[in-house]
């Protein structure tokens, strides 16, 4: 992919910041109208013909400026898919952040990384065992990503202070949480590497947490859990891993230990099972991740316009509910062709009036 121009680079992430504009519609945005400037000049019309009663107006100019103002006051980078200090594996992932924010070494990134989470209430064996591992890992060239949570992910972070680690987090990069890991976070922003997809300031907010957890798995070559309950979310990071096609290692626990439920769980739904860090580092030198490019080149020409009828956006839309529905599903029942879903869906993305959620499906927003 050529660089970005300064002001293209301006316009990606104003385009970025802009209400319902996610990742897959960034990407949708880019493939019809060949740069992010053309796709800010059309979001109005777009939204319109989605049902949005008032036009969706882009980012102000103001907002962004700010931004960029504080990111530099707080020696923070904006990277953008067509950077080299862009995580490699994390740009051939199906929603790929079109914008990171990242303080610290970013050379840290052009190291085979792999993932370790786990339970924030984590037991003493677990937490010796993550430190093992993962100074195991730093030993043998990998860097360790992580989600710089209480438990399992502060293990593998402190272990790999020196080899190389990196610390995904669900708010700003400024924003230090959880309060008690202060330290943690400024060693790593000195020695290490600090990613967010999220604008400066930003509180972390539930809903941030498993967007986080999609990146922690798509940088990766391999994610590996080592306590997890039924409800963790660290078994959303392994959800993640195995949609993005990485290979996903479970280490094993007590049938007794809730915090093993969630590890013997995925080692019944076939993850790798640990069973000695000597065969993790085994297997991980036989790992090719699947990759495939998500973004277009700056400048592209913009795809031929699709036509759409009113009556196909009623039809489409009548095929919607608030349950999840496949995008195969959707052109299969209206068997109207791809590009006309895949336009329609754009629209009323932009309207706010459907959500995108992982595995390709979509919902209907409730008011």
């Amino acid at each position: 992919m050529s660089a970005l121009s300064e002001a293209e680079r301006f316009s990606w992430l104003r385009l970025a910041r802009t209400e319902n504009v996610g990742p897959i519609t960034f990407q949708l945005l880019l493939k019809q109208c060949g740069s992010a400037a053309k796709a800010l000049e059309a979001l109005p019309e777009l939204s319109r013909r989605g049902g949005r009663s008032r036009a969706l107006v882009p980012c102000a100019i103001e907002r962004v400026e700010a931004e960029m103002r504080a990111a530099d006051a707080a020696g923070v980078s904006f990277v953008f898919p067509t950077d080299s200090a862009y995580p490699q594996l994390l740009r051939h992932t199906p929603a790929a952040p079109t914008v990171l924010c990242v303080a610290g070494l970013s050379e840290v990134v052009a190291r085979s990384m792999v993932a370790i989470v786990g339970a924030r209430n984590a037991s003493a064996a677990g937490l010796s065992f993550t430190r093992g591992l993962a100074t195991a890992l730093g030993e043998h060239g990998f860097a360790v990503a992580s989600g710089l949570a209480r438990g399992i992910d502060t293990a593998a972070h402190q272990a790999t202070l020196n080899s190389g680690t990196v610390a995904v987090v669900a708010g700003g990069v400024d924003h230090i949480y959880p309060p008690e890991n202060a330290n943690l976070h400024r060693s790593i922003a000195e020695r290490g590497l600090i990613i967010s997809e999220m604008p400066m300031g930003t509180v972390p907010k539930a809903e941030h947490f498993p967007r986080r957890n999609r990146i922690i798995s798509g940088m990766a070559q391999a994610t590996i859990v080592v306590e997890a309950a039924l409800k963790s979310g660290s078994l959303i990071t392994a959800r993640y891993a195995n949609e993005q096609g990485r290979d996903v290692f479970a280490v094993p626990g007590s049938p007794l230990d809730p915090r093993s439920a969630g590890c013997n769980r995925l080692i019944r739904d076939g993850a790798r099972i640990v069973t000695s860090i000597e065969e993790v580092l085994q297997d991980l030198q036989t790992i090719v991740p699947v990759m495939r490019d998500m973004f277009l080149e700056s400048d592209a020409a913009p795809l031929a316009e699709v036509q759409i009828e009113d009556e196909d956006r009623e039809r489409l839309l009548s095929l919607l509910s608030p349950y999840p529905v496949h995008l195969d599903d959707l052109l299969r029942e209206s068997g109207l062709p791809a590009e006309v879903v895949s336009g329609m869906l754009l629209e009323f993305e932009l309207a706010g009036r459907i959500s995108r959620n992982s595995g390709g499906r979509v919902a209907l927003k409730v008011e």
